[in-house]
């Protein structure tokens, strides 16, 4: 029997054409980092012309700039050096978390250009009042990258939580339910910058960002598959697969701290029992080392301290966690079946005493036998994997997708 087949949509005309070609040029020349106009037409498959057209037109739009001379590898004289220019279009992220605020810019190769950072309890504190802490800093950190010839175009918000359509459905350990960020925070930006533009404002859950930027900044390559944990006050998961998030049926996709490993365990702030983040927490892994909690990281400071030192509360303590969190995470391999397990967060620098248990519980539970202890499938995040570089980064993103979109959008403002 024939299926009736929606219809493809029109045919892509030829403005359409070249706005993707603009986008092709331009992603090809960040991902090098500096190339000639020949190397990129024969990376993308184009002309030299048509190349040398839409590299013409990128550096009118100040996207691209050219000086020098570099070899292509071909025969010939040597090309002017192309480089994503490092003024301009910029992205602005912002991670609002339970103990901490971070805000960053990036430029469109992908460089951290501004970092703003306080620690702040936003425990008991009223989503609009966190908001416009970070709305605070974010406008601190537009102004020093104004300094430096950057204009973001777009802010992204990292959330700790069930993040759909602009708002915070749930954020249990915050304590925000059904909180309309995006609106809350483009208000309260825009009140601290009188006379500036509206920034457009998306939002996305942090661990899902801090996947994004692992996956483009932290060198996983050949890696494309893979679970992201980071661990913070809650635990937050992400799965990326061949280079994309997968979001779920709702967007929800990745709530890993929220796994049972007991359900007779001690009540989890979501309202279940013996989640995973009542073990491998940040306030967990605290607790069970006897060091007192603090706003500004002192507490995970001071248990990496004692677990070099050796002492025998705080290894145990890691250790424990690192159980758990195998526990759950060989589920979760055996389910998605990534090739590697990167932990991030406060996860990255207690590695050495997290992994052991973690990677004893999956090479003992992962049916495909894959997985084997120190084989590097289980690895510590890199550096650039955090959430508010993830966020920035999602808005210099749609430049580099169309970057005619963003010349439309200069023109307007």
């Amino acid at each position: 029997m024939k299926r009736n087949l929606a219809p493809l949509g029109p045919k892509a005309d030829q403005d359409t054409v070249r706005r993707s070609n603009l986008s092709l040029v331009l992603r090809a020349v960040r991902d090098e980092g500096e190339t000639t106009r020949a190397h990129v037409a024969t990376r993308v498959g184009l002309t030299r012309a048509a190349v040398s057209s839409l590299v013409e037109q990128l550096l009118g739009l100040g996207l691209l700039t050219e000086s020098g001379k570099a070899f292509s590898g071909q025969a010939g004289r040597p090309g002017t050096a192309l480089r994503v220019a490092h003024t301009g279009p910029a992205g602005l992220g912002a991670e609002v978390n339970v103990d901490y605020v971070s805000v960053c810019v990036v430029d469109l190769a992908g460089t951290d250009r501004v970092r703003l950072t306080e620690h702040l309890d936003n425990r008991g504190t009223s989503p609009a009042r966190a908001l416009a802490r970070a709305a605070r800093i974010a406008a601190h950190a537009l102004d020093s990258a104004r300094e430096q010839g950057l204009f973001p175009v777009g802010a992204a918000l990292a959330l700790p939580g069930l993040v759909s359509g602009g708002s915070v459905r749930q954020a249990p350990n915050l304590g925000w339910s059904h909180v309309p960020a995006e609106e809350i925070f483009a208000a309260a930006l825009a009140e601290r910058r009188p006379g500036h533009g509206a920034l457009p404002v998306g939002s996305e859950n942090e661990a899902n960002l801090a996947a994004l930027a692992e996956f483009w900044f932290g060198g996983l390559a050949p890696i494309c598959t893979f679970l992201h944990v980071t661990g913070e006050i809650g635990v937050g998961g992400a799965l990326v697969v061949d280079g994309e998030l997968l979001r779920g049926a709702h967007g929800f996709a990745g709530e890993i701290g929220h796994v049972v490993v007991d359900a007779n365990g001690p009540e989890c702030r979501c309202g279940s029992r013996g989640c995973l983040e009542r073990y491998a927490g940040q306030s967990a892994l605290l607790r069970a080392a006897g060091i007192e909690e603090s706003a500004d990281r002192a507490g995970v400071a001071e248990l990496e301290r004692r677990a070099r030192d050796g002492d025998a509360r705080a290894v145990a303590a890691l250790a424990e966690a690192g159980r758990m969190l195998g526990r759950v995470l060989s589920g979760a391999v055996n389910l998605l079946d990534p090739d590697a397990v990167v932990l991030g967060g406060i996860y990255r620098k207690l590695m050495p005493w997290l992994s052991p248990a973690a990677d004893e519980e999956l090479s003992a539970r992962v049916v495909s036998g894959l997985w084997s202890p120190g084989d590097g499938r289980l690895r510590a995040s890199s550096v650039a994997g955090d959430a508010a570089r993830g966020a920035a980064a999602l808005v210099t993103a749609g430049v580099l997708a169309d970057p005619m979109a963003y010349a439309s959008d200069r023109t307007a403002h």
